[in-house]
């Protein structure tokens, strides 16, 4: 690659990064995209909390896969991994998201440490039962957290984003009732 090439690539690529003001917010990445500058700033910060909160619920479900003994074994050892394969594309859709708005998507491990609202996962498990309870009371949260997703973009007038967040409500939901299954029933009253 020439000089000159080598030049002009190193410059497209400081042009096209966002901005870091200390804060922990990014500047805009230009678009084209119609909502206001505003309610993409909102959506990318939601978008970027549930990234957090979803790729620490991820690996929660393998901490669960991989440490996970006892009855049911085998059904609990799959579901996990399942589950964690769902969240995989939740974490997919959200970093893309706030990167359609014009954002940057935070997903390293070190930023998800310091932004994910979800209780540490127990390490020192191994029971089956112990499993459930720990990802049952994980996916609650993830789950609660994402439904306030859903008014405050709807809210912030991006529909899109509130669909999204509706599709992975769903979603995650499911899985809490797959994951809960595996518990004594009890009736509340």
């Amino acid at each position: 690659m020439s000089t000159k090439a080598k030049s002009t690539s190193k410059k497209s690529r400081t042009t096209s990064k966002a901005s870091h003001d200390g804060s922990g917010k990014y500047s805009l990445l230009a678009t084209q995209n119609d909502l206001p500058a505003r309610t993409r700033e909102l959506v990318i910060g939601i978008c970027n909390q549930s990234l957090a909160d979803l790729k620490d619920l991820q690996t929660q479900c393998k901490q669960a896969h991989w440490n996970v003994k006892g009855e049911g074994f085998i059904a609990l050892h799959e579901l996990f991994d399942q589950i964690n394969g769902e969240i995989d594309g939740y974490v997919d859709e959200v970093a893309e998201r706030a990167v359609q708005l014009g954002g940057i998507a935070l997903g390293t491990a070190r930023a998800v440490a310091k932004k994910s609202h979800l209780p540490e996962y127990p390490l020192c498990i191994s029971e089956s039962a112990d499993h459930v309870d720990a990802l049952s009371h994980a996916l609650a949260v993830a789950a609660k957290s994402i439904r306030k997703n859903i008014d405050l973009t709807d809210a912030a007038g991006d529909a899109d984003t509130a669909d999204l967040f509706t599709g992975i409500s769903r979603g995650l939901d499911k899985a809490l009732w797959f994951v809960e299954a595996h518990k004594q029933p009890r009736v509340v009253k």
